[in-house]
């Protein structure tokens, strides 16, 4: 019955971990090329912006990755240090 006291402070560290947000990064769609010589050249202005966007979009979502893997790792060091403190309060 004694850890039963634990449970207002597990539960106050599952809310307070629940705040820090992870980033969603969405990978863009894959520009569309036409098999039809006649139909790529009839878009031509048209494919080449949309692979240009695709570039952009590529390099943004790597940003957005890069960015989402160091905040994944800083919160897996903080929750590891919350679990060493947890344990040291609860013991084996």
């Amino acid at each position: 019955m004694q850890r039963n006291r634990y449970v207002p402070v597990i539960a106050s560290l599952m809310f307070l971990a629940g705040d820090a947000l992870a980033e969603t990064c969405f990978a863009p769609s894959r520009p569309f090329v036409p098999n039809d010589p006649q139909a790529a050249q009839e878009y031509d202005d048209l494919i080449r912006n949309d692979f240009e966007i695709y570039i952009q979009d590529i390099q943004s979502y790597f940003r957005c990755l890069d960015e989402e893997r160091t905040r994944a790792f800083q919160e897996a060091r903080e929750v590891s240090e919350e679990y060493r403190r947890f344990y040291g309060l609860v013991g084996p």
